[in-house]
């Protein structure tokens, strides 16, 4: 029997009072804590004790196209590492510290922590990485092989809760679609014939999960000049294979899931759009908006009875 998904604490602190400045984060019963921190506070970072801990750190920035680019590094005196080895690296505009607040990991930990993360951006395929090669890791006993993964099952909570994202993956594994009728996991479409356009996604998890094959816009059409997220969405979905061009369109490689009905149809149709009307309910034509009053006003029916 698989047990539902259970509910976490996280305790965000901004040291400097700003949301954009530095900031640590830990959640109850696990023994990590990161430490996020702009380079331009990177002294007053490299100050703090956990800097100085054995841990695996991460440098963030932009490559010489303007894109996203990732650095995966290990040691056991982080702060020391960075003054005498990637204080060099130019790019880099972000760093993240990931140890234990009782400074518990040790070398073959952090090498097995920075040999998993370097293979997990990877195949996400989120961010470019600075790193030329897979890292060699460490061969771990079974027991403690078991705690980094369960470790590192945190961080990936903690990480996209500190605007992480680049070992985000939002796909979601092959699964048949539930029958029209079948209103406890709803089906929704978004078509567009004269485009070619015909997308199909299941709302579950509180995810709109787009599915393998659905056909979608090839490039982005938005005529509103200003560059958006979603913009960047669709380049990215191309770019790391979750969109495939096909002819004149492009097609959802594998299921991809989305954290709104409107990021999900901004990929789609290329295109700002309100995903609450632009998605219909499959085989009734209901908008996604008019299935969520009325799912509400059942909801607060059976409350009240």
């Amino acid at each position: 029997m698989t047990r539902a998904p259970q509910g976490r604490s996280l305790e965000l602190f901004f040291i400097d009072g700003k949301p954009d400045g530095m900031q640590t984060a830990e959640e109850l019963n696990w023994t990590g804590h990161v430490l996020l921190t702009p380079r331009t506070r990177i002294v007053d970072a490299l100050k703090r004790r956990q800097a100085r801990h054995t841990g695996v750190y991460l440098l963030l920035g932009d490559d010489d196209s303007g894109g996203p680019l990732l650095y995966v590094g290990e040691s056991e005196n982080m702060a020391e590492r960075i003054r005498s080895h990637d204080a060099r690296k130019d790019w880099w505009t972000t760093a993240v510290f990931i140890t234990t607040g009782a400074n518990s990991l040790h070398k073959a930990h952090v090498r097995y922590l920075e040999a998993r993360l370097v293979e997990i951006a990877r195949s996400v395929g989120r961010i470019a990485l600075d790193n030329e090669n897979q890292p060699g890791g460490a061969s771990l006993p079974e027991a403690a092989e078991n705690s980094m993964e369960v470790f590192l099952d945190t961080l990936m909570m903690v990480l996209p809760a500190m605007r992480i994202d680049c070992f985000l993956d939002g796909g979601r594994p092959e699964r048949s679609a539930p029958a029209p009728a079948d209103t406890s996991t709803p089906v929704f479409e978004l078509i567009m014939e004269k485009y070619g356009i015909s997308a199909t996604a299941v709302f579950e998890n509180g995810e709109m999960v787009v599915q393998a094959g659905s056909v979608v816009r090839d490039t982005w059409r938005g005529r509103n000049r200003k560059h958006t997220s979603y913009q960047d969405l669709h380049a990215d979905l191309l770019r790391t294979g979750v969109l495939k061009l096909d002819g004149g369109n492009a097609v959802f490689t594998r299921n991809y899931a989305f954290t709104s009905p409107s990021a999900a149809g901004a990929v789609v149709t290329g295109r700002q759009t309100n995903g609450a009307i632009e998605w219909r309910l499959q085989g009734f034509g209901k908008t996604y908006k008019q299935w969520e009053a009325e799912s509400l006003a059942e909801s607060a029916d059976a409350s009240l009875g």
